[in-house]
């Protein structure tokens, strides 16, 4: 029996032992983040990854032109043994660089020890006697851990289309999070693609470079900006970042709205510039590249119809000046905005808008031709047409959000699991991290956090340290069970849902709300109102000894605060 918080040196834990303090579930960033810092602050941790390495959604996503959308320099931990002798050799990386990046972390700092790959958790319960979680796998080990931290990221459950037929179609058919490791030659192929979000966007402008004919299905224009990627990222320029910036941009992306290194000009803002001033403005957000024309223009575009306009107008003529066909225009940059620019996810592209000039390239719009079916030859839209093809890429997305939680079968103290709960009553959290009913269980970069509005590897040590710091606290003070009341889970998810309907979130269907998934509860998924007042809000907490938790001893007596 391994005593509780045992706090002598690390040493590897082999599988056969069954209580550790803290069990990690996910060798992503947050995962990785989690079992190098607490394993240092003295704490037995053992971490299962369902994969066969790390890099959470980055060992998943294998699908051609799969690549980062942050620039390389703050897409990363801030850890200085990992940061200070690695190199990219893109501003913004490739899958293969980012899986090479956490081979890197894992020699640095001797991650693998402590982890079960190829080790899938498939329910979790928590004892009300013993205050541990008792976590069972697919590979029948089970771990009773005082702590459990769920690293799943916000994109880990694939959302597969429910279209009749798909089971019958004879060619090559992979959804983008489920490609094979030895990849799909699509070279002389005809391919089809449904669904042009991120993966979409980038799936679709490989292919062009290939396909002896490609048809995408689109349901929604992607209102995609341009990525500007710098291909042959110097080790010199790298080496001089690291002397000085490196730290600066580390720290500054820790306080700014999306956590990235540059941010939104304050509110008002618009109304102060002449509309020349504006266009300068806009161009050189747009010539800079990246997420600058989503995450660092005016905030105002989020909750002003007007400002959002000015900005769809302007990124609409940037697009019809790179593409030709006028019906073609018309589907990817149409005059009247299908939703208001940034409310859905905005995408990085490079060539995605010229592939659409191509004779050999054919645009559906699913709203006009549904798709009624997927025959053996192809898909059917509703005009009775079969797109005949060889190679099918379901780009189709997630159950985001909450759904990499929800699918595993977890129970609280009232023995219902998690995703019943959140079926039922709606999505509800405290502080983005911690359940009502689910003592001593945390979770990063997933629902009620600033997730999809911030910068990955910054959420992850955001809200990391406060888990680290909250276990820590638990420790020094002998409290052996921490739960959120249902008062204050009842008054955080009512500020999530305030500051997000003062937006125009709700006049798009996206994944932010569920939208994307049949019969999924529309409601907000995430904390929109910026990272600095997200991080205002829960050190709030902790600084009052942690606030709206209720915390047990290791003897019978409570202290409620």
């Amino acid at each position: 029996m391994v005593s509780f918080f045992q706090c002598s040196p690390c040493v590897h834990i082999r599988i056969n032992i069954q209580n550790v303090d803290v069990l990690i579930v996910g060798a992503g960033f947050s995962g990785v983040y989690q079992l190098h810092k607490l394993r240092n602050a003295g704490f037995t941790v053992k971490l299962f990854e369902a994969g066969s390495g790390f890099g959470g959604i980055w060992h998943w996503n294998r699908y051609p032109g799969a690549r980062v959308d942050s620039e390389c320099f703050i897409y990363q931990l801030s850890i200085e043994e990992v940061w200070k002798d690695w190199n990219w050799t893109e501003k913004f990386p490739g899958r293969q660089e980012l899986v090479e990046y956490f081979k890197h972390a894992d020699k640095k700092l001797d991650l693998s020890r402590d982890i079960s790959f190829n080790t899938r958790v498939t329910s979790a319960s928590f004892d009300t006697t013993t205050n541990r979680w008792s976590v069972i796998t697919d590979t029948g080990v089970t771990v009773n851990s005082r702590f459990m931290v769920l690293c799943t990221g916000f994109a880990s459950k694939p959302l597969y289309p429910n279209i009749p037929g798909l089971d019958t179609f004879r060619g090559v058919v992979h959804h983008t999070s489920a490609w094979p490791e030895a990849g799909v030659d699509m070279t002389g192929k005809r391919v089809g693609v449904i669904g042009t979000g991120a993966s979409g966007v980038q799936v679709i402008q490989e292919a062009g470079l290939v396909a002896s004919h490609l048809t995408v299905f689109q349901r929604t224009p992607n209102t995609a900006v341009a990525m500007v990627n710098e291909r042959n990222f110097s080790v010199e320029t790298q080496t001089k970042m690291k002397e000085e910036i490196y730290p600066i941009l580390l720290r500054r992306r820790e306080q700014t709205f999306t956590g990235f290194h540059y941010d939104y000009l304050p509110p008002g803002k618009f109304y102060d510039m002449s509309p020349e001033e504006r266009y300068l403005f806009l161009d050189d957000l747009w010539t800079k590249g990246g997420f600058r024309y989503w995450f660092g223009t005016f905030e105002d575009i989020f909750y002003d119809q007007t400002v959002n306009d000015e900005v769809y107008a302007f990124w609409r003529k940037k697009v019809l000046e790179r593409v030709h066909d006028p019906e073609m225009q018309r589907k990817l940059a149409p005059e009247k905005q299908p939703h208001p620019f940034g409310v859905k996810r905005v995408s990085l592209e490079q060539w995605y808008y010229e592939v659409f000039n191509q004779p050999n390239v054919d645009l559906i719009d699913i709203n006009e031709y549904p798709i009624v079916e997927i025959t053996t030859k192809g898909v059917k839209t509703r005009d009775g047409k079969v797109h005949e093809l060889d190679v099918l890429v379901l780009a189709t997305g997630f159950d985001a959000v909450t759904g990499s939680i929800a699918q595993i079968d977890i129970k609280g103290t009232d023995g219902v699991a998690i995703g019943d709960m959140w079926k039922q009553k709606g999505l509800s959290t405290y502080l983005g991290v911690t359940v009502t009913g689910y003592p001593n269980m945390f979770f990063p970069y997933g629902p009620h956090g600033p997730t999809a509005f911030c910068n990955g590897p910054t959420c992850a040590e955001v809200q990391g340290n406060w888990i680290i710091d909250c276990i820590t606290y638990l420790r020094q003070h002998n409290y052996s069970r921490i739960a959120a009341t249902p008062e204050a889970s009842e008054t955080w998810t009512q500020r999530v849902t305030d500051i997000f309907n003062k937006g125009l979130w709700l006049h798009a269907k996206s994944w932010y709300t569920g939208a994307n998934v049949p019969g999924k509860r529309l409601e907000s998924l995430n904390f929109s109102g910026g990272l600095p007042l997200y991080t205002k809000l829960i050190q709030e907490s902790a600084q009052g000894g942690y606030k709206g938790f209720t915390l047990t001893p290791n003897s019978d007596t409570q202290a409620r605060l």
